[in-house]
């Protein structure tokens, strides 16, 4: 198989469709210069035979091998060699019937390729095999000697050297199919790991667990036999017991039925007994009756004994409770009296210090006072001399500022005055010329001024018109826009009348009426409804709800029967407190002690009743909330009278403090419920706008009703009126309009101008005084402060700063006992406070005990009077008890014969009814005893069959010698047993153990296999070895002779070389070295060699390696390069002589090689592309 034509497109340097034909069968030598494509088309053939080594084509990647990477327009490569086939002993395997075989592959950018066998698409194995198939494997190549192979082959070590060897003798093969071996061998290994894995691990412990399950499935069907004997004797023995059972239930049955009818009839007769026993005890009762009827006054007395008996009681009850009370109250007296003399000790103690507390900080603060307006003064009298600034208020400039200010005034006073008088001159001037066209203009407008004064004349008639019905000019759109400003105000109130109502939402109260046709004005209202805050006390507001504080949402009835009506019946919304006027006790503190509270405060307090307005018939409820509190202007007030002894009452101040006589102080931030009352005033008073403006509202709309028809007249008046004031608008423009008109309002206008600038030269001569005094005074001032300047700002200095450093010193020594007093201030009143708490803790101790002490000695007088009276009747009782006791003996007598018969019917009806029971129980138990024989002869169908031999001797059911209740146990037991087995049990395990089984056989078999074909591997790889091993001697015996012959003809002069095995081991396996003889001298080392005797030394191993094997095609790239004429001449010669039947393509420089070439392919570099010319040598000559 060779190449007759290859036909490059796009590949590397050939941009064009290239054919290069005409291939020599033996010998083809390509030239050219340096570049101009000369390797590429032996790159090209590498390309189509499947090279994947990019680098042997001196690339990177796919893309390289296209024209230009692809950037000069060509996208892809396409390379096709013809080869012929004609010999088909040499022919590849499948294709001897083609006479030329087309091998195309194809690249296109971005990394695509494809193959093309004859026109057809094949992958890339096919190609490979094919080329494989006759000795062409390109990527394991023999055939190919590339640029640098001769350098390769020089520094190779003797291992790839034998590798080479190896590789001609075919003995590679061997290595290949050995690994493949070894790998199948190694996979046979990894196959037997994986069926013992699987048998240890998965077949085996199933086999186990299986062959357990086998073995618990046999138990399962011995213990089922089992359960089935003993089931089967068990059932039979229950089946005759219950027949035997259902013959006595028969007879107890039918002897209880005898006892019940005779309980029936016993009954009856001793129920006729009782009626008779009972018609005797009436006509005792009747007897007793009537001797009770006759006194009538038993169940009087009993009735007494009864009430008096309870009312005993109930006083003995009251007595304990109030001798318990009265021990806890004198306890309570005791520990109130020794707390109040405790409390006095300290109180007097805390006092005492802080009256000596409150004279020292008043000494202190007083110089500290004196010390301050000292330092004021003297830094006012410094601050005047350093700044200039005077004193007095005006002057807050420096001297100089303030005198450049005056001087400045006075300058634009008299500029002001001489401007007015040039403007006055001027107008004067004006005026003199204009005058006498004025009145010339007054002439001639005269008759124009006549005809308005006429149209002026008729307007004022039809005005007067006007005015005598009644209309008034306006007045209509004054009552429509009055109307919409009312009703956009009434909108306004309602809206703010709705926002105020919701913020007091909880004075809302409402109820309904508790009995028909009740009387709304017995329920006054909420306390907070019932009076009104004067504009004049707004700012009591908050004090006045601190007062009242819960009561101001209390509810004001008339009297306690409203008050109770409305609680019960009143379906009330929410709890509320009622304050019924007829009962409340009202309290309003004494005149003296609100004049003396006013005279101490300078009027700044007063009683909060005062404050408020109210009606008449709720005095009593105002007077109970607020009639015992001061309203104080501020905190100090309040403390003052609240803590005076002349006073001693409870002060509020208008931020909402409270000062309690007792001590206690409340206050801080405002309360929560702050601003209510003065929400409660907005609100009246917005209701009260609101009334007024609805009717003010209905009032206008009254009065445009009424003169709406006086207005529709009018209207007619009021269009001719408007004609005629538009006439005389007319007839003044007209007037205005002209010159003479002009004329006459410029000279008024001058005269006006004259009186302005005279008034403004008036007003400028007083300011240019006043500035002229003002430079004056400034001047002498300064003058005076400038002799004495220096001394007297250094004295005040230093007076200034001594006074401050000793304020700074007190003000910081006050401060702490200023602190000292308030501590001792708040410990005194709150000492005081615990005081009076515990005086009045004490006398309500006394009090209550005194009140007790009362109440004990009534009780034991009532009760002693009720004890007395409980004896007296009892003993009357006892005396009426006596009479009746012959008839109740009789009674008793009669009533005991009367339940001992009745005793006796209720113990034969229990014993009746429980002979009921057992006679039903009996009739059940024979239902059930049949139904159970039924169901065990239909459960068990073998009864029917067996049931004579029930009980029998030498039978599977003979129940003698048996122990039945322990068959029973064994019969639980069993079944027991065998539910449990029957979970577990698994019933396909017969079939399932034969699958694992036989699955284990197979296995086992099939390992057995693996194990034979590991072992004939074995046997094939030692034969392979032998083989390898005579193969490569032969081939070493057959390389050694052409090698040193091939070097002595390239290198002629009895000079010779060969290959032997390394020194040290002389096995040729180790590896093969290089040994050249040149003369007579063997040399030691190739590097004793010049370049070019390596050269040939290397090219004569390659040549001796492809003699030994020939190939179809053989391509070599400037293998003579570092060879001289001669040399490249006798490799030319030795290619045709020794290597005929294969096609050689060399690419060479040199003629000595290319002139022995039997075709020469010349590339040369055109047009940025690469051209091919065929030649032969006489071509060249």
């Amino acid at each position: 198989m060779r190449v007759i034509e290859v036909i490059i497109d796009g590949f590397k340097s050939y941009a064009v469709r290239t054919v290069i034909s005409g291939w020599d069968e033996s010998f083809n030598s390509i030239t050219g210069l340096n570049g101009s494509g000369k390797s590429n088309i032996l790159d090209s053939i590498c390309f189509v035979l499947g090279i994947t080594n990019m680098t042997t084509v001196r690339a990177q990647n796919l893309q390289d091998l296209i024209y230009k990477r692809g950037q000069a327009g060509v996208t892809k490569a396409s390379v096709t060699i013809v080869f012929d086939n004609k010999d088909k002993a040499k022919s590849p395997i499948g294709f001897e019937d083609y006479p030329t075989i087309s091998v195309t592959r194809q690249i296109v950018l971005g990394g695509t390729s494809k193959y093309l066998i004859n026109g057809h698409r094949a992958q890339q194995t096919t190609v490979q095999n094919l080329f494989q198939s006759v000795q062409l494997n390109i990527n394991n190549p023999n055939f190919l000697i590339m640029q640098g192979r001769i350098t390769k082959v020089l520094n190779m070590k003797k291992e790839e050297i034998l590798g080479m060897v190896e590789e001609a003798a075919g003995t590679r093969m061997f290595e290949d199919r050995r690994d493949k071996a070894f790998r199948t061998m190694a996979k046979k290994e990894m196959k037997v790991q994986e069926i013992m894995e699987l048998l240890r691990d998965e077949i085996e412990p199933k086999l186990d667990k299986l062959r357990q399950e086998k073995r618990a499935f046999l138990d399962f069907q011995q213990t089922q036999n089992d359960l089935e004997r003993l089931t089967r004797l068990v059932v039979a023995y229950d089946y005759l017991k219950s027949k035997e059972k259902l013959r006595m239930s028969e007879k107890d049955l039918n002897d209880k039925r005898e006892r019940a009818m005779f309980l029936e009839s016993n009954a009856e007769k001793l129920k006729n007994e009782i009626a008779f026993l009972q018609e005797d005890m009436d006509k005792v009762k009747a007897a007793r009756d009537k001797e009770l009827r006759k006194g009538g006054k038993f169940q009087a007395l009993e009735d007494k004994v009864k009430v008096h008996s309870h009312e005993l009681v109930r006083l003995t009850t009251v007595l304990d409770l109030k001798k318990s009370s009265m021990a806890e109250e004198k306890e309570n007296r005791e520990k109130s009296q020794a707390t109040v003399q405790e409390l006095g000790k300290q109180l007097e103690q805390k006092s005492q210090l802080h009256k000596q507390l409150q004279e020292r900080y008043d000494a202190a603060n007083a110089e500290l006072q004196k010390q301050t307006a000292e330092v004021e003064q003297k830094e006012e009298l410094l601050q005047t001399l350093q700044t200039g600034v005077a004193s007095k208020e005006g002057q807050e400039g420096g001297y100089q500022g303030q005198l450049q200010d005056a001087r400045n005034r006075l300058s634009a006073a008299s500029t002001e005055q001489e401007q007015a008088k040039l403007k006055i001159s001027h107008l004067e001037k004006r005026l003199k010329e204009d005058e006498p066209r004025a009145k010339k203009a007054e002439k001639e407008n005269a008759g124009l001024l006549k005809s308005l004064d006429g149209l002026r004349s008729e307007a004022k008639a039809l005005e007067a018109e006007l005015s005598r019905i009644g209309y008034e000019s306006g007045r209509e759109e004054a009552m429509q826009k009055e109307q919409s400003q009312l009703q956009q105000r009434i909108r306004e109130l309602k809206e703010q009348a709705d926002g105020l109502k919701r913020r007091v939402a909880n004075i809302d109260f409402s109820y309904s009426d508790p009995t028909p046709n009740f009387d709304r004005s017995k329920v006054k209202g909420l306390v907070a409804q019932l009076f009104a805050l004067d504009k004049n006390f707004t700012q009591a507001g908050t004090a006045l709800e601190i007062c009242a504080g819960g009561r101001l949402y209390n509810v004001v009835v008339d009297t306690a029967q409203t008050g109770t009506q409305l609680l019960q019946n009143g379906k009330l919304k929410k709890r509320v407190t009622i304050i019924p006027l007829n009962k409340i006790s009202a309290f309003r503190a004494a005149s003296e002690k609100i004049g003396a509270a006013r005279n101490m405060s300078n009027n700044k307090c007063d009683l909060a009743l005062n404050l408020i307005g109210y009606e008449e018939d709720v005095n009593a409820a105002m007077e109970y909330v607020f009639g015992n509190t001061l309203i104080c202007e501020d905190a100090a007030t309040a403390k003052k009278v609240t803590f005076d002894p002349a006073v001693r009452m409870k002060s509020v101040t208008l931020e909402g403090d409270v000062y309690d006589p007792s001590g206690t102080l409340s206050g801080g931030s405002s309360p929560k419920t702050s601003g209510v009352l003065v929400t409660l005033q907005q609100l009246n008073e917005i209701i009260r706008e609101l009334d007024s403006r609805q009717a003010a509202l209905h009032q206008l709309q009254s009065t445009m009703a009424q003169e709406k028809q006086k207005l529709d007249a009018a209207r007619k008046f009021k269009q001719n009126l408007d004609l005629k004031n538009h006439e005389v608008s007319l007839a003044e423009q007209q007037i205005n309009g002209n010159s003479s008109s002009s004329i006459i309002q410029a000279i008024a206008d001058t005269k006006a101008g004259i009186i302005q600038l005279k008034q403004s030269i008036v007003e400028a001569k007083a300011r240019q005084d006043e500035a002229t005094k003002e430079v004056k005074r400034i001047e002498k001032d300064m003058n005076d402060f400038n002799n004495n300047k220096d001394s007297k700002l250094v004295e005040l200095q230093t007076a200034l700063d001594k006074l401050k450093k000793s304020l700074s010193k007190n003000s910081a020594s006050i401060k702490p006992l200023q602190q000292e007093v308030r501590d001792a201030m708040l410990e005194a009143e709150q000492c005081g406070s615990d005081v009076a708490a515990a005086q009045e803790q004490f006398q309500d101790a006394e009090v209550n005990l005194k009140t007790q002490q009362e109440e004990l000695k009534a009780l034991m007088k009532e009760g002693q009077a009720v004890k007395d009276a409980h004896y007296y009747a009892q003993a009357q009782l006892d005396d009426e008890r006596k009479k009746l006791s012959g008839y109740d003996t009789e009674l008793a007598d009669l009533e005991t014969a009367s339940r001992s018969k009745s005793a006796q019917i209720t113990e034969e009806a229990l014993e009746a009814q429980k002979l009921g029971h057992q006679i039903d129980n009996f009739s059940k138990q024979q239902q059930a005893a049949r139904q159970t024989l039924q169901t065990m002869e239909k459960e068990y169908e073998w009864i029917a069959d067996e049931v004579d031999s029930f009980g029998r001797s030498n039978t599977p059911y003979d129940f003698n010698g048996m122990n039945m209740t322990e068959s029973k146990r064994s019969l639980a037991g069993l079944s027991e047993r065998f539910q449990g087995m029957k979970k577990k049990i698994n019933p396909k395990v017969m079939n399932m153990i034969d699958s694992v089984e036989k699955k284990e056989a197979s296995l086992k078999n099939m390992m057995r296999t693996v194990i034979r074909d590991k072992k004939k591997i074995e046997e094939t790889i030692a034969q392979l070895d032998e083989y390898k091993k005579e193969a490569l001697h032969k081939t070493w015996s057959k390389v050694n002779v052409d090698f040193g012959n091939i070097f002595n003809e390239l290198l002629p002069g009895g000079n010779t070389a060969k290959l032997d095995p390394p020194e040290d081991s002389g096995d040729i396996s180790k590896g093969l070295e290089v040994k050249v003889c040149l003369g007579k001298v063997w040399k030691q080392s190739l590097t004793e060699l010049s370049g070019g005797q390596r050269s040939l030394i290397a090219l004569s191993l390659i040549l001796a390696l492809l003699q030994y094997s020939p190939a179809p095609m053989y391509i070599l790239d400037e293998v003579d390069a570092a060879l001289d004429l001669s040399h490249t001449q006798n490799i030319g010669r030795l290619i045709k002589t020794r290597f005929k039947g294969s096609q050689f393509i060399v690419v060479s420089l040199k003629d000595g090689m290319f002139q022995n070439a039997n075709k020469i392919f010349k590339t040369r570099f055109s047009d940025g592309t690469s051209v091919v010319q065929v030649l032969t040598p006489a071509d060249l000559k």
